[in-house]
Formats: C-alpha cells, sequence, structure tokens
C-alpha cells in the first residue's frame, strides 16, 4: 500500500547487508532466522523503497573464500544491484570477528596483526570501489583496550594514525578517491575502544596526513551509550563540515548495543535529529545500522526495515509542520532575543568593540529574571509529536501484516 510515507531511492535509505540479513544471535544464543543470501537482501530492500546498501567485506564475500568464490559472489552482487536499481553508497573492513583481530587490528601490539590488518582493508578497498563506494568507513571495534597493563596507549594512537595515513595513500593512489570516516563507540566488544566519542574522533582527524579526506560516520546507539545526546554530536560534526556519513538506529541509555529500530525508544531525540539533518541540508546517505529484534522471523526482518523508513519520513514531516506551527515559531522567536547593536559589538573583535562594549552598562537583574519560555516551547513540540497539534495527515495506514 502506498502513501505519503513510503519510501523512495530519492530519500536515500540505505541498510547494511549484516542488519537486515542479522540471523538472531547473541552472546546467550544461537541464530532464530535462516541466513539471507545477499542478492535476496538486494531484492527485498529494492522492493520497499531502499536506495542503496553497505557491507563490510566479509558480509559478502567469506573470509576463507577462493579466489573463484568471491568472483561468483560478487558478479551475483553485482547482477542483483543492476538488475533492481540499488547503489552501494559505503563499504567497510570486518577488522572484529577473527579471532587474529582478538587485540586489535591497527592498533594491535603485534606488528603482523597491524600488517594482515593493513592487507585485509586494501583488498577490501578494492572491492568496494568495484562495487561503487564513494565512503570508506572505519569502525574500530577492536581497537581498544581491556586492561591498559600492555602500556601501549600512545604506541596505538600511533599505530593508529599511521595506518589511516597509509591507507589515504592507497586510496590517491589506487584513484579511488574515497572519503573516510570514522566511527566512534565507547566501548563493546572491548572494555574501551580508541576514540570513544565524536569529540575525540574529530581531534585525532586533526593529527592525520590528509585530514581533509577523513570524517565522521556517527551513530546514534554509540553516543547514546556513552550517556551524550546524539543530536548535539551530529550538530558538531556538521559544524566541523565532518559529516560525511550518519548511522541511525536508536538504543536505550546504560544498556549494551542493542541497535533498535531507529525511533523505537528516543523519539523527540530522533525528531530533532531528524530536523537537524533536513534544515542543514545534509544530502548523504540515512543508513540503517539496526536490526530486528531476535524474536523476529524474516517477516519481522522486513517489517522492522519498513518501520526504520516510515519513522524516518514521519519525523520529516513532523519537522516541516514545527516550522509551520505559528504558536511554536512565536515562542521560538520570544526564546531567541535579538540585538542588532549588540550582536555587531560580540560578532567579532576589534580595538573599539571591546571599547564600546565595556562602555555599555547591563541590567543583570532583569537578564537574571527572565523567564525564556522553554518549558512551553517544549510542551507544544511534545504535543505536535502526539499528534494533537498541526495538520491531520491524509495519509493512509500501514498493512498490518508482512508478507516474505
Amino acid at each position: 500500500m502506498s502513501d505519503s510515507y513510503t519510501p523512495t531511492p530519492a530519500d536515500k535509505f540505505t541498510f547494511g547487508l549484516w542488519t537486515v540479513g542479522n540471523p538472531g544471535r547473541d552472546p546467550f544464543g544461537e541464530p532464530t532466522r535462516q541466513p539471507l543470501s545477499a542478492p535476496s537482501i538486494v531484492e527485498r530492500l529494492a522492493g520497499l523503497g531502499a536506495y542503496g546498501v553497505n557491507l563490510h567485506d566479509n558480509d559478502l564475500v567469506p573470509i576463507d573464500a577462493a579466489a573463484a568464490e568471491r568472483d561468483r559472489l560478487v558478479r551475483e552482487f553485482k547482477q542483483a544491484l543492476s538488475d533492481h536499481g540499488l547503489v552501494v553508497p559505503m563499504a567497510t573492513t570486518n577488522l572484529f570477528t577473527d579471532p587474529a583481530f582478538k587485540d586489535g587490528a591497527f592498533t594491535s601490539a603485534d606488528a603482523r596483526v597491524r600488517a594482515y590488518a593493513l592487507h585485509k582493508t586494501m583488498l577490501s578497498m578494492d572491492l568496494g570501489h568495484e562495487l561503487g563506494a564513494q565512503t570508506y568507513v572505519f569502525w574500530g571495534g577492536r581497537e581498544g583496550t581491556e586492561v591498559d597493563a600492555g602500556g601501549k596507549l600512545l604506541d596505538a594512537l600511533s599505530w593508529f594514525r599511521d595506518s589511516l595515513n597509509f591507507l589515504a595513500e592507497y586510496s590517491r593512489s589506487q584513484g579511488y578517491n574515497y572519503r573516510f570516516a570514522l566511527e566512534p563507540k565507547p566501548n563493546e566488544p572491548r572494555g574501551d575502544i580508541f576514540l570513544p566519542t565524536v569529540g575525540s574522533a574529530l581531534g585525532f582527524i586533526a593529527t592525520l596526513d590528509q585530514p581533509d579526506l577523513f570524517g565522521l560516520n556517527p551513530e546514534f546507539a554509540h553516543e547514546t551509550m556513552a550517556g551524550l545526546s546524539f543530536p548535539h554530536a551530529v550538530a558538531q560534526v556538521i559544524d566541523a563540515g565532518k559529516l560525511f556519513h550518519i548511522d541511525l538506529n536508536d538504543q536505550k541509555p546504560g544498556r549494551f548495543d542493542q541497535d533498535l529500530r531507529f525511533g523505537a525508544e528516543n523519539l523527540k531525540t530522533a525528531f530533532f535529529l531528524v530536523k537537524l539533518l533536513e534544515d542543514t541540508g545534509y544530502d548523504g546517505p540515512r543508513h540503517f545500522d539496526a536490526h530486528a529484534l531476535r524474536t523476529e522471523d524474516e517477516g519481522g526482518v522486513w517489517a522492522f526495515a519498513r518501520g526504520c523508513m516510515r519513522t524516518y519520513l514521519i519525523l520529516r514531516e513532523k519537522a516541516r509542520q514545527w516550522g509551520e506551527d505559528a504558536e511554536i515559531q512565536a515562542a521560538l522567536a520570544a526564546y531567541r532575543v535579538e540585538d542588532e547593536e549588540l550582536q555587531g559589538l560580540t560578532g567579532k573583535f576589534s580595538p573599539e568593540n571591546a571599547r564600546a562594549l565595556k562602555r555599555r552598562s547591563f541590567d543583570r537583574e532583569m537578564l537574571g529574571r527572565r523567564g525564556p519560555g522553554l518549558e512551553q516551547l517544549d510542551q507544544l513540540t511534545v504535543e505536535l509529536l502526539l499528534g494533537v497539534r498541526g495538520g491531520t495527515s491524509t495519509a493512509s495506514q500501514p498493512e498490518t501484516e508482512v508478507t516474505t
């Protein structure tokens, strides 16, 4: 059934092979779903209106695959992409599953592991380029420690830097021209992961040989795991000109990395995130790095994927309504006090501005008494999200059953 919240490729919604392909395994239980082939995932996502599909190297090609098997799998995947009109905007490398990476990949204390990680990543970059990927993500899932007795902290950051510099040069030498995106996460599977938050990753990028090639791939769940605001983190990334890619999902604070359906837990946070992306004109993929609950069968997987996209579109419409709501806009205008003269004095330093500002007198008591009206502004936002403000949608209701 089609309605105003039905996604199209123009919305640039993407999923990973590892997301809808997640078989429902967790640390305490075996898979609850059968594996899905990459071509079948492409076909089903295209039918739901997705734009593309992303992958780690081993999502498509097993780590021990022979050359002939590798070529067959890639050929069949490319044919499915062509048949169904999907693209591969982003690729990455699995540097976390194999036991070789148990103490890190680029930050391993074993030089042989670091060399193997570069070897594996270059081959994965070759694959990504063959599939048309333009962004390459580095999630350092094993780049960290459980204990610091090894004393490798400064060395590890140096090794990490050397590896990224090496791969940036490899990309240019091959004519790939990737944009690289670091993906921060505070912990899990390591006790502490290097570059745990958006701010730490931005600081690290400034130390690289070619920082212009590197940006971020922030993830909703990862900043939430650290007890931080994801819209605040994304705003900082946008302000730095470094939003190269984004991972959308949801998360209960203080829990393991849940990768819940987008909007499943933190609707107000999801709303302000969507509003931020839309208001600032972000034109990259909206990638859903999430998976269906372990309780679900395959039908539940496709209901999950459809729900991620549908929720984003609903929140996008809510953001439009928020911007057109006269009472909300009046409350916002009252909150943001403008003073052209003072803004001129404080916008940029000059000796004249400094002297003029020092001569000014301010009614400190009045400033302290003023109530900015944030309770009312927030309540109006909540009411809009609950559906009692704004226009009435004419969208038809979604079907209640998803078949496989």
